[in-house]
């Protein structure tokens, strides 16, 4: 393989993670011998973002348009084309997001390339693999895709690190040209944020998550003087959520959210494998857990066998005094 596109996914001016995480993955299998393609759809008065994207690409090919500031799925695939016409690559990635999940199908069936969704990881050698997770994570498949010109995969968020991205010289290729077609039936109207007050976890450096251990939505505050304390944010497993001590937005797992933190702290809980796809790509997990046998031990990096009662006000009074 010698050439990869990642499409640059980018939302109210700001680069999301997910793009460099992409970028960091399409270097490592082209193992410095090939060429990373950063494709950007966007307005003019988004070129500034451009600078966070060319040096970690070898050529930025940028289509800046006034109708392209925001996401519009017939517009971008119209504009998409323009690209696609001036890249030659073999492997195009994109985020497994609500933006690539409408994006990448309509792209892989107009072109009519080989596709798969919601990878976890990608192996090439003589043949390109995509690992994604079934059984909601309990089993990897190895799914090995048809070879063509080009080929297409969405990557899940948070499957790769971000983090020590090569720096290269990169070139900046603008493209131009109208975008002809009726797009209205499908059109942007606006973004709705989330509620004030509100956290979003898959942006915490720092998570402090509670499982069945906690015993009771009362006992909820330890965790969150812990939290308060580092910097961080509270989450919880399915159980937590199910019972309504916090809220679904706060669940890590399967059927949550999928979270990379610098810092993940597991409070009660067993780790089983649905929880543990989602927070397993942390830098640093720490788990308390008065079970030996629990298997969220098997992935942590730190382990304390003990009653979170008795370790998180210590752990608690220990951070404070170190902080000041």
């Amino acid at each position: 393989m010698e050439k990869i596109a990642v499409l640059v996914e980018h939302r109210q001016n700001e680069v999301r993670d997910i793009t460099f995480e992409m970028l960091g993955k399409a270097h490592q299998l082209l193992e410095g011998g090939g060429e990373v393609i950063a494709l950007f759809l966007g307005d003019v008065s988004q070129k500034g973002l451009l600078d966070q994207i060319t040096p970690h690409a070898h050529r930025t090919v940028a289509y800046l348009d006034s109708n392209l500031k925001d996401f519009e799925p017939l517009r971008y695939q119209a504009a998409f084309t323009n690209i696609f016409e001036n890249v030659d690559c073999q492997l195009i990635l994109m985020g497994q997001t609500a933006f690539g999940m409408d994006f990448a199908p309509a792209i892989a069936a107009k072109w009519k390339i080989p596709f798969t969704t919601d990878v976890v990881d990608i192996e090439a050698s003589e043949e390109l693999h995509a690992i994604r997770q079934m059984y909601s994570g309990k089993v990897n498949a190895k799914v090995s895709l048809k070879p063509g010109e080009k080929m297409l995969c969405t990557v899940r968020a948070g499957a790769f690190p971000a983090e020590d991205i090569p720096t290269v010289s990169g070139e900046l290729q603008e493209i131009t040209g109208a975008i002809e077609g009726d797009f209205s039936a499908r059109t942007f109207v606006e973004y709705l944020e989330a509620a004030v007050g509100d956290v979003d976890i898959t942006q915490a450096d720092i998570i402090v998550s509670v499982g069945r251990g906690i015993k009771d939505a009362d006992n909820i505050p330890i965790a969150q003087e812990l939290a308060d304390a580092l910097g961080g944010v509270v989450a919880c497993s399915r159980p937590v959520a199910d019972k309504k001590w916090l809220p679904k937005e706060r669940q890590v797992g399967t059927s949550g959210k999928t979270v990379k933190p610098k810092v993940y702290i597991a409070l009660g809980i067993s780790g089983a494998f649905q929880h543990q796809a989602g927070m397993k790509g942390a830098n640093t997990i720490i788990a308390v857990n008065k079970d030996p046998k629990a298997p969220i031990f098997s992935i942590a990096h730190y382990g304390i066998v003990d009653d979170l009662f008795k370790v998180v006000p210590a752990l608690t009074e220990k951070v404070k005094e170190l902080r000041g």
